[in-house]
């Protein structure tokens, strides 16, 4: 079970805004599809919805530091941080492959509820073992020392 999970892509033109670089909201596109791949391979979306419940978002938290341009090839680190009774935290970052530059970093807050009334519900445990969790204290090193599958 892999605790960084990676999405690759290649940055369309139509993903580019009047300035002629990724628009902001394709990163928070990008970040969510990341997500949702995630917990589809670890098997977490069938389990959450085979009880009736879904993750929706709380709070987006994303700093972004270099653009990217039409044509360049990005990859979608993403992790799980925390959960909590009825929260997680998954972290995010965005690299370009050509240079390896850091282009964004964030995080999502998402919660979990019951997908007819929306009220929040208590995670439970078989939905956070589905994730092996990369605390905070650890994300560095093994974000700087991993290789990214594609990348030669």
């Amino acid at each position: 079970m892999p605790q960084v999970y990676q999405y690759q892509l290649t940055v369309s033109e139509d993903s580019l805004d009047v300035n002629g670089h990724v628009n902001n909201l394709e990163y928070l596109r990008w970040m969510q599809s990341a997500a949702v791949l995630h917990s589809d391979a670890q098997g977490c979306t069938k389990a959450t919805t085979d009880i009736g419940a879904t993750w929706v978002v709380r709070a987006h938290r994303v700093e972004y530091l270099r653009p990217a341009f039409a044509g360049e090839h990005m990859i979608v680190l993403t992790w799980v941080s925390d959960f909590r009774r009825v929260q997680s935290l998954r972290k995010y970052r965005i690299i370009r492959v050509e240079d390896n530059a850091l282009l964004v970093e964030g995080e999502t807050d998402w919660v979990f509820v019951d997908a007819r009334t929306g009220r929040l519900r208590s995670i439970p445990k078989n939905i956070m073992a589905a994730f092996e969790l990369l605390p905070k204290d650890q994300e560095s090193d093994i974000i700087h020392h991993m290789k990214y599958s594609g990348l030669g």
